[in-house]
């Protein structure tokens, strides 16, 4: 198998969707040895900030010295960005070894009549088989989607279950209410492993707690509150926690406080399961955190942010750190959503604070919401709204629009399949930029 034959085979997986539960996986892991009870884990659930805090968590402890895998899903830029070590994607040779291994086990369930596992079944076995012949001190993982019968929760060896922000997202599947979805997420904790979560809602809360008691295990809430000195900015921000005076993060976004934090938690917890971290290591980890398409600055003069907002929770978020951030600043937002998104709530949790909106249509195959239905959904609220026929030319309308004016703000958002092409981009036009700019000097 070349690297092209499995991406094709990854595309071709599509066709088994998306199934709950982990007969399949079991089956699978079986027939592999099950790599996965030879690592150890902290698993990391929640509706959003599931990626920013495994970010921060595999960041810090790599600052340690420690060996981290890292798995993780959907992806901004290259598919094998689901599949790190240590910050470093799988290789293609090796994405193709792991692959066929798990392909030839896959063709035999299939054989036999076993349910062909799905492509994130197939997913999650190829990263526990990578990680395992790396070698890797601990693994930090996000749940795919849920988390009781998602295919990341057939690890037994779990560490720490960390929970990011619980809201309302995927209610066909993980329930209507805030205690139906948190308790399907809660199914990561596992007996005397540590439970750290964010400050949730009183209901998602209390189902978290008794979950952790069942289990248990010893619960520590990550509370913001107890956040001290904070210093919000675009390109820095501060804060003391708990013995930690003056952290320092470079990811903006309010909301990134609250991560930060569930990963001062989270590794202090390690800290008393063997795998400590001195102070200066934690501290270093905090600030070289990078996470891609998360209210990132991707492009300044105009200021250009990437955003993976695509809920009605993620949207409030955006729109507090819009307000926040850029109070009294023109904005632009480009957006673009799939059509199981709640996006019509996204654009009425957003529309109030742009001066123009435009719409693209994602490359996500069936699922991907046209421009122009966005389009004519945010032009019930919003009386300037562009519908563009692809990514370059929204990223174009978009400087046009901003003109001169460096008080203009592009924000694109909405859902993480466009935003790696979008990145892609504005890099390369400011490349352009910035080396035109140096002919002309030496000129």
């Amino acid at each position: 198998m070349n690297y092209r034959e499995a991406m094709a085979y990854v595309e071709e997986l599509g066709q088994y969707g998306s199934v709950m539960g982990l007969t399949a996986m079991r089956e699978l892991c079986a027939r592999l040895d099950n790599p996965q009870d030879q690592l150890k884990f902290v698993h990391i659930a929640g509706t959003n900030g599931k990626g920013s805090i495994l970010a921060y968590v595999s960041t810090i402890l790599q600052s340690g010295g420690y060996k981290v895998g890292r798995y993780l899903s959907p992806t901004v830029s290259d598919y094998r960005e689901r599949f790190q070590v240590n910050g470093r994607m799988v290789t293609q040779s090796g994405l193709c070894k792991y692959l066929e291994t798990v392909r030839e086990a896959a063709d035999v369930m299939a054989a036999e009549g076993i349910a062909h596992p799905t492509a994130f079944e197939v997913e999650t076995a190829v990263a526990f088989l990578y990680f395992l012949d790396k070698q890797c001190d601990i693994v930090v993982l996000e749940t795919g989607l849920g988390g009781a019968e998602d295919a990341t929760n057939i690890i037994k060896t779990t560490l720490a279950a960390v929970f990011a922000s619980i809201s309302r997202d995927h209610m066909e599947i993980l329930g209507e209410t805030l205690e139906q979805i948190a308790t399907v997420k809660s199914g990561i904790i596992k007996d005397k492993c540590y439970v750290i979560s964010v400050k949730q809602p009183p209901e998602v809360m209390g189902v978290l707690r008794q979950a952790a008691y069942v289990h248990k295990a010893k619960f520590f809430t990550a509370d913001t509150d107890r956040a001290k000195n904070v210093g919000y900015g675009v390109t820095k921000q501060v804060f003391s926690y708990g013995q930690y005076k003056n952290l320092a993060i470079a990811m903006p976004g309010q909301f990134q406080i609250d991560n930060a934090v569930a990963a001062v938690e989270t590794v202090t917890a390690l800290g008393r399961l063997g795998y400590p971290v001195k102070e200066e290591q934690l501290r270093q980890g905090l600030v070289d955190t990078r996470w891609r398409g998360r209210f990132e600055v991707i492009g300044r003069n105009p200021l250009f942010i990437a955003d993976g907002a695509h809920n009605e929770d993620a949207a409030r978020r955006l729109a507090e750190s819009i307000r926040f951030y850029f109070t009294n600043r023109r904005i632009i937002y480009i957006m673009g959503m799939l059509k199981d998104k709640e996006y019509n709530k996204v654009i009425q949790d957003t529309f109030g604070l742009a001066e123009h909106i435009i719409t693209v249509t994602p490359p996500a195959g069936e699922r991907a919401l046209h421009a122009y239905t966005l389009a004519q959904a945010a032009s019930v609220y919003h009386d300037s709204v562009t519908v563009a026929d692809s990514v370059q030319e929204a990223v174009e309308i978009a400087y046009l629009l901003a003109g001169k004016d460096k008080e203009a703000v592009i924000i694109a958002f909405g859902s993480l399949s466009y935003l790696g092409d979008l990145i892609d981009v504005v890099e390369h036009r400011d490349t352009i930029r910035r080396d035109s700019h140096g002919r002309s000097e030496e000129n």
